[in-house]
């Protein structure tokens, strides 16, 4: 056996296979390259799940992307010749330089307690998770307790109740509204300021719209999901208190009032046609031409679209080159809940310094936390996962269908943003209150509240999520 650098970053070793059969390996900062007497084959080292060296053999398991839509389980399994301790404690050493390759930035054998809705979106999840998730995880060696959901607000009664100290993450199989219950269940507990800086919730996309798989992890697809959550890395989120009557929650996603509201939760009886249904309830609406009267009281941070980019594009930089973060305040003793409310509630005086206004012609008020709300549907380009800030977008009902619809189909091209009709602020605060309407909806992480008035303050990095680079997976805005 022979082992040797190759340049600054690479290293290289040559296997004996038995007779005069050679398996040479070398792995760069990328990529690893495979060559026996078939020919010479390259894995990227972010495919890499696991390498092993054991009863003789070498073993690779890795993920395959024979497709852009597509990625699959394989194993490669190499028989070795019978070599001397030291030569094999080379081997060892070289399978610990891919592991710190394919493993960048990223823990091994994450602990993930798994928590499945069989009933979300238009079904499927246990299909995908047996098919899609679970065999990559299981390749990388990570631990797995599942548990399958059986009804509405069952995620938040387990997670407030569990070990936190016997798991790294908590994974949603299911749709965002899991997600939604398991913050709030990490929210609820005595100990929620430890919790949540404590545990990461990750996301395998099963649902209608799967917002958080796309802003963490790029993509809607269970596999490509698997896969980021194995490599990814701890990242920080704002998370949102919401104060409506005498109750208090958490929002992960976003909040909305007006047709985005009606178009998703007015659409449940089409939930057979996926995210289509979302367009199909807008179209609807902005045919109708309808508006939704209300007070809106807001803490604007920054109010000029020119100032929002450059705030953007320091703070993305600036989150590119963060390692992993520690707790967010909380140590081993901390047993204290939510931090307090800076503005107090709904059901409290309006704060000094708000900016109140009296919208007769709203046609859409929605308050984003996350920059895709669905696959191809960025209508938050400028949010940043901690930067202390909501993205609020408020648009008039009362524009014709036709600047309506291109003001819709923007979204997709980019131009939203930039958009005159769309009036784009980054906030800490607000409270808002509907008029002249007996009953409607108000969507929490697309989950339906009570159609009364709220209020919501941002707190700047109370949550951790699983992300593949730190950062969200979605274009800025134009600069």
């Amino acid at each position: 056996m022979e082992r040797r650098k190759i340049g600054a970053d690479a290293n290289s070793i040559h296997l004996n296979l038995g007779g005069k059969n050679t398996l040479s390996l070398s792995i760069s900062e990328n990529t690893l390259q495979i060559y026996d007497s078939s020919g010479l084959c390259t894995i990227p080292a972010y495919n890499i799940l696991w390498l092993e060296v054991s009863n003789r053999k070498l073993v690779i398991d890795y993920a395959a992307q024979p497709s852009k839509t597509s990625i699959k389980l394989e194993t490669w399994t190499f028989d070795l010749e019978s070599e001397s301790e030291p030569e094999n404690s080379e081997l060892e050493k070289f399978v610990s330089d891919v592991f710190a390759q394919a493993y960048r930035g990223s823990q091994l054998r994450k602990r993930a307690l798994v928590l499945i809705n069989p009933n979300s979106g238009p079904g499927g999840a246990l299909r995908k998770w047996n098919n899609d998730a679970l065999p990559l995880f299981r390749a990388a060696r990570m631990e797995l307790e599942v548990e399958t959901l059986q009804k509405g607000g069952e995620a938040t009664k387990l997670v407030e109740k569990i070990d936190i100290e016997k798991y790294d993450t908590i994974m949603a199989c299911s749709g965002d509204g899991t997600c939604h219950e398991i913050f709030n269940g990490l929210a609820k507990r005595p100990d929620a300021a430890r919790a949540l800086s404590r545990i990461a919730v990750s996301h395998i996309p099963c649902g209608s719209g799967n917002a958080m798989s796309c802003n963490l992890y790029g993509t809607h697809r269970a596999a490509f999901a698997a896969l980021a959550i194995i490599k990814g890395r701890v990242t920080t989120l704002d998370l949102v208190s919401i104060t409506q009557g005498n109750r208090r929650f958490v929002s992960f996603l976003s909040q909305s009032l007006g047709m985005i509201a009606e178009s998703d939760l007015g659409t449940e009886n089409l939930r057979w046609m996926g995210g289509t249904r979302f367009e199909v309830g807008v179209l609807m609406r902005i045919f109708r031409r309808q508006c939704y009267p209300c007070d809106l009281a807001v803490k604007v941070e920054i109010s000029d679209k020119k100032d929002i980019k450059a705030h953007y594009k320091q703070r993305a930089s600036e989150k590119t080159a963060q390692d992993t973060p520690t707790f967010n305040g909380a140590t081993d003793k901390d047993s204290s809940g939510l931090p307090p409310l800076k503005y107090g509630t709904v059901q409290d005086a309006l704060p000094e310094g708000w900016e109140l206004v009296k919208h007769e012609k709203i046609g859409n008020f929605y308050c984003g936390n996350m920059a895709y709300m669905a696959p191809d549907a960025n209508f938050f380009p400028a949010a940043l996962a901690s930067d202390g800030y909501m993205d609020l977008v408020t648009i008039n009902g009362d524009l014709s269908p036709i600047k309506a619809t291109k003001l819709l189909f923007s979204v997709e091209s980019g131009k939203f943003f930039d958009n005159a009709h769309v009036r784009y602020q980054k906030i800490s605060a607000y409270r808002i209150t509907p008029r002249d309407q007996d009953d409607g909806f108000i969507s929490i992480d697309g989950e339906r509240v009570p159609f009364e008035p709220f209020q919501a303050e941002i707190h700047q990095g109370l949550g951790r999520v699983i992300s593949k680079r730190g950062i969200y997976e979605a274009n800025g805005p134009a600069q």
